[in-house]
């Protein structure tokens, strides 16, 4: 490992992280639904994933994953699953167009939300196994196939924690325009525009191969 190498990995996770994608569409419709702290959260559990996959991957359990093609599938097919159930509820709530009032300004957010926030965020990374193929696929690259497991590991956690970072900074900016956000016509446009995403990527993992 050289600094030159790792500084062009995280180059190219930022690149990679600045493309929506679940994600980026999970923790919108979080935000939205619910408030900062549930949006926080559920870019904390996209973080824990990415981070569960990352040492998976360094510790050469992903390898095995990504071998044993029934496993693989059943991972696969749970990620589709879950996404379609995800862009599912968001077209639905859409359609209802039953929202609460805007909040006022220093209005807290729903108690009660970070559990669901975080399972959101970790069930949607955790299901989809491209996330462990870019660690088993793009690591390498960077470090050898030959490099030690804790070398592989500060690289997979360094690019859960920019993705982290890039999550808590759209989460923080949505909050700030949620109040203009939270407006009837508004909310069923993003409720659309995000299920139709989010059933967009579940159709996108079912069809690649």
């Amino acid at each position: 490992m050289t600094w030159t190498a790792y500084g062009t990995f995280l180059a190219f996770a930022v690149l990679l992280i600045l493309i929506p994608g679940p994600d980026f569409a999970v923790v919108t419709k979080n935000t939205l639904a619910a408030g900062r702290g549930r949006g926080l959260w559920c870019s904390v559990g996209v973080a824990t994933s990415n981070a569960v996959q990352g040492g998976a991957a360094a510790a050469g359990l992903g390898a095995v994953i990504m071998r044993s093609q029934p496993l693989f599938e059943a991972i696969r097919w749970a990620g589709v699953a879950y996404l379609t159930f995800l862009g599912v509820q968001a077209i639905r709530s859409a359609r209802a167009g039953r929202y609460p009032s805007p909040p006022e300004p220093g209005e807290q957010d729903v108690p009660g939300q970070a559990m669901a926030g975080w399972r959101q965020g970790f069930l949607s990374n955790i299901t989809n196994p491209k996330v462990l193929a870019f660690y088993l696929a793009v690591l390498p690259q960077f470090v050898g196939h030959s490099a030690p497991i804790p070398v592989l590991l500060a690289f997979a956690l360094s690019h859960a924690v920019l993705s982290l970072v890039y999550l808590f900074v759209l989460v923080g900016a949505m909050h700030r325009a949620r109040r203009a956000l939270a407006r009837r016509r508004v909310r069923r446009a993003l409720d659309a525009a995000t299920g139709t995403a989010l059933l967009g990527f579940g159709a996108k993992l079912a069809t690649d191969r």
